[in-house]
């Protein structure tokens, strides 16, 4: 099954995240949260990510949401870290993080493949607010 991890600059946004994400899932995904500083500041803490990406199950894959660009740049250093067969497994998808957390865990939680999911929540069509 497909993972998601939430990055985001704030714990609390990153957490919320993951809590309203796992409201909505209907199967067994695992699903982590990566937010602040080592300081407890708002930012982003490259260590945390990294551990965070070493942990999650990876063997489906892993969908990647971040919040802003300082998050996005160390995600993107940090994938480079990993074997080429790992790399591969790891998507940072080009999505809104809390409408793309949802969407992802809904659509991984019934077993869809991570190439499914990603161009799901990359649609113009997650954040779209008016008919």
């Amino acid at each position: 099954m497909v993972s998601i991890l939430i990055v985001s600059h704030s714990k609390e946004i990153a957490a919320g995240t993951k809590k309203l994400a796992e409201q909505m899932k209907q199967g067994d995904v695992e699903i982590l949260a990566v937010g602040g500083t080592k300081e407890g500041e708002i930012g982003t803490d490259p260590d945390a990510i990294y551990s965070s990406l070493k942990k999650i199950n990876k063997e489906d894959g892993v969908i990647v949401l971040a919040d802003l660009g300082s998050a996005v740049m160390n995600i993107n250093m940090i994938i480079d870290r990993f074997d080429e067969d790992i790399k591969k497994k790891i998507i940072l998808a080009d999505a809104p993080i809390v409408e793309g957390a949802v969407f992802a865990t809904v659509e991984a939680s019934v077993g869809e493949k991570l190439s499914n999911i990603v161009s799901s929540i990359e649609s113009p069509n997650v954040i779209k607010k008016k008919q």
